[in-house]
């Protein structure tokens, strides 16, 4: 089936209330038929609801139609962008381990990454995306996973997905890339070879900015490239949590397995029935919202880049863009998505702009219906010393765009008064 007609229907067969919409079923637990069928599911004898901790009907069919958008093999819901890339990465690596990591990337991963990675013994080592043959150099016998960004937030890079996805298979190290700009909707990265996709279902996917919540998403038979993998030796060997099962022996998607019985069971960062229901609802319509933000970002684009205070703007969609070449091969129909930033002369005359809009919203949060304005160096990356700012590509005169739904034209005269203010 092509996108649009899976965003309606992929996942959910309807239930014996034969209810068109997905139902909410917020429950915590689930009542089992005997003592038997509950030790069967307890021990994957059988599949089915134990606790909404590990999974929920609800859940489950936004997990399965997200895993379908993006052509995976199955995928699990967490109760953040963040949760996600944490398992993402906590699935793969443990102290003593390394990580091989774009310096372009959102604040919040840079932060997780670099200190709060740090203090559980894994070591994270940065490359420049626009050079994907440096992170080659990085890799050594505890490197376990290769992450990235398959468009940039907010230095608006787009990368080389198969460079370095290549570089990895190499190596036989993991790919993880955060898709949460780009969306299915414009990028596939599981065909260009990615192992694993991860993302903030609190911007585009659910589209008005309603809940938090994340996704991780594996690709079809990840487990040939995990069995007898000498990095991941605990896909490999006996779980002593969970009765001694090997992963890769079990007949299921082995990497969202592991999480699921794992981090999910132990760490407890799920979503709720209600927010995956809410990111159901945004799914159907992600590929009409994407075509508009993408028009939109394109059009201030191009007012920006013909402004004379305006030093520089960061948009793969421009052909003057150094990233147009790789937005025009791994995104649909080269549409951008509604993010961009574009640069002034420093942090004073990027505040009076930022302070001066009247339709942007001053907001720290992307892939809204409304459009958003952010100064990140004071912001989303106030964190970063300048040296660290200016390696992630954003200097502090960096205004950051969501472009919404509005009518573009509204919204080019509301950037045009700002700038004149």
């Amino acid at each position: 089936m092509h996108f649009q007609t899976e965003a309606l229907h992929a996942g959910y067969d309807k239930d014996n209330q034969s209810t068109m919409a997905v139902p909410i079923y917020m429950s915590t637990a689930y009542e089992f038929r005997d003592v038997e069928h509950a030790a069967n599911l307890f021990a994957l004898k059988e599949l089915g609801n134990i606790y909404t901790r590990l999974n929920n009907p609800t859940t489950d069919v936004f997990e399965k139609r997200f895993a379908q958008l993006e052509g995976g093999e199955a995928a699990i819901a967490t109760s953040s962008g963040m949760s996600a890339i944490f398992y993402a990465i906590a699935n793969a690596a443990e102290a003593g381990d390394n990580i091989v990591c774009a310096s372009q990337l959102y604040g919040g991963s840079l932060t997780l990454f670099s200190h709060t990675l740090k203090r559980f013994g894994i070591e994270a080592r940065y490359f420049d995306v626009q050079s994907p043959q440096d992170a080659e150099k990085l890799i050594d016998d505890k490197t376990k996973v290769i992450f990235f960004e398959t468009l940039t937030n907010p230095s608006i890079d787009v990368a080389n997905i198969a460079a370095i996805t290549e570089i990895a298979d190499r190596h036989n190290v993991l790919t993880v890339v955060d898709n949460t700009v780009a969306t299915p909707a414009l990028c596939r990265p599981f065909e260009h070879g990615v192992d694993v996709v991860v993302h903030s279902a609190s911007k585009y996917t659910t589209g008005q900015g309603l809940a938090i919540g994340g996704i991780m998403v594996e690709r079809k038979d990840l487990v040939e490239k995990i069995r007898g993998n000498a990095r991941y030796p605990h896909f490999n060997e006996p779980d002593t949590s969970y009765h001694g099962l090997v992963y890769v022996d079990v007949p299921l998607p082995v990497y969202t397995l592991r999480a699921r019985l794992s981090l999910l069971r132990d760490l407890g960062a799920v979503s709720s029935p209600f927010n995956s229901w809410l990111f159901i609802q945004g799914l159907e319509t992600l590929a009409l919202r994407m075509k508009e933000h993408s028009h939109n970002a394109l059009m201030l684009a191009q007012f920006l880049e013909k402004h004379p205070k305006v030093a520089k703007v960061n948009y793969p969609g421009l052909p003057s863009n150094s990233n147009y070449a790789n937005a025009q091969r791994y995104f649909e129909n080269g549409q951008a998505s509604g993010l961009l930033s574009f640069e002034v002369a420093g942090f004073d005359q990027a505040k009076a702009i930022v302070d001066a809009t009247k339709i942007f919203s001053l907001v720290v949060n992307i892939g809204d219906s409304k459009s958003i304005i952010t100064h990140p160096a004071s912001t989303t990356h106030q964190q970063l010393s300048d040296a660290e700012l200016a390696a992630c590509g954003v200097p502090a005169g960096l205004i950051r765009l969501s472009a919404g739904l509005e009518n573009v034209n509204d919204l080019i005269a509301d950037l045009s008064q700002a700038l004149e203010a």
